[in-house]
């Protein structure tokens, strides 16, 4: 357990799921979980702010906070990844968009394709409406 926390950061409910079948009854693995969490060797605020930091630069708010709910983390710890993040979202939808397109859409049919990637992104639609109407504001 602790070679996977070597590895990368992990959220109580990952390591939950990953080393149930294994552990001899679920009260001993949550005494070992307990035990770690104690010494400081896991921790969801550590967790959710690793993946908020390694996820951000590609995927929107939304997104990320879909993926700290899935991993079980609690939600005052997801909403405090989420707030650092959120201050810098217009900037990160900026570069996600100019790293795979770079140019302004030609036509509506691209301008839409470019919309619904950002979406699958998880970037807000209110943000990315201001960001393409700025966008033709500057052609």
């Amino acid at each position: 357990m602790v070679s996977a926390l070597a590895r990368r950061e992990h959220s109580r409910h990952e390591l939950e799921q990953k080393f149930l079948p294994l552990a001899e009854s679920a009260q001993a693995l949550a005494e070992i979980l307990d035990s770690l969490q104690q010494h400081g060797l896991l921790s969801d605020a550590r967790f959710a702010q690793s993946l908020a930091r390694s996820r951000g630069a590609r995927f929107g708010v939304r997104r990320i906070a879909f993926e700290l709910q899935n991993k079980g983390v609690a939600e005052h710890h997801a909403a405090a990844a989420i707030d650092q993040l959120s201050q810098t979202e217009s900037d990160r939808l900026r570069e996600v968009w100019q790293k795979k397109f770079g140019s302004a859409p030609e036509s509506f049919e691209q301008a839409a394709r470019q919309q619904r990637f950002l979406q699958q992104r998880g970037f807000s639609s209110s943000l990315i409406r201001d960001f393409f109407r700025a966008l033709s504001r500057h052609r």
